[in-house]
């Protein structure tokens, strides 16, 4: 079973995202911050992670450019999954490491394949 780590400070967006995955067959382990992704991250290695990328600092590409500059954690896909959709969003996304890019709203499917297209499932 994969271990998505979701990472959003919405309550209602980390709840239908984690509730998505759990459906799918996947464990989820949901962190409201970035501070607390870091933290988890230190002691755990999830398969994916799913961040959003505005949060209190550090910001979403701040957590996303600590993971791939990490020996231990670089290889781990993320999905960037943020409101900010417009093609400068996307770029820095991809700059800092993003295996993908989502923005919100979107549709179950788009997050279902993309998750599953990363792991290889």
């Amino acid at each position: 079973m994969s271990t998505i780590l979701v990472v959003e400070d919405s309550t209602s967006q980390r709840e239908m995202i984690a509730n998505l995955l759990r459906n799918q067959g996947m464990q989820v382990v949901a962190t409201r911050s970035g501070v607390e992704a870091l933290k988890y991250l230190k002691a755990n290695t999830p398969d994916l992670v799913v961040l959003d990328i505005v949060m209190p600092n550090p910001n979403g590409y701040d957590v996303c450019r600590k993971m791939k500059a990490h020996p231990r954690t670089k290889d781990i896909p993320v999905i960037m999954c943020s409101c900010k959709g417009e093609e400068f969003d996307r770029y820095w996304g991809m700059k800092v490491g993003a295996d993908a890019y989502i923005a919100k709203p979107f549709h179950p499917d788009e997050m279902i394949n993309a998750v599953r297209q990363l792991l290889v499932l």
